[in-house]
């Protein structure tokens, strides 16, 4: 029994990370990368603070890392996913507006 499953599961992680490894795959890793800079950015920024402090930066990794998640779920049709990244971009991409803004006005 145990025997089984550990064979169900060895072949079930081969299919997953060996037999379906492509070039998306690379790309989905390197997003999914992307993606966690933000919060390690986000984190070290509020350590060093002292306090919850979102930078530039994170705004920077998130448009990055959902644009190319969002070309990865184009890729594997994941309307769910899809949708999804489509409305973290455009939230990434407002908050850097505003960031652009009020440097802008804090400039003049």
């Amino acid at each position: 029994m145990l025997a089984d499953l550990t064979q169900a599961i060895g072949s079930y992680l081969h299919d997953v990370f060996v037999i379906q490894f492509s070039w998306w795959v690379v790309l989905g890793f390197v997003a999914q990368a992307m993606f966690f800079m933000r919060f390690a950015v986000q984190w070290l920024a509020s350590e060093r603070a002292g306090r919850s402090v979102v930078p530039t930066a994170f705004w920077i990794f998130s448009v990055v890392g959902g644009l190319l998640l969002l070309i990865y779920s184009l890729q594997r049709k994941d309307p769910v996913f899809i949708a999804g990244q489509a409305l973290g971009l455009f939230i990434y991409l407002r908050n850097l507006q505003f960031i652009i803004r009020g440097r802008k006005a804090a400039a003049a």
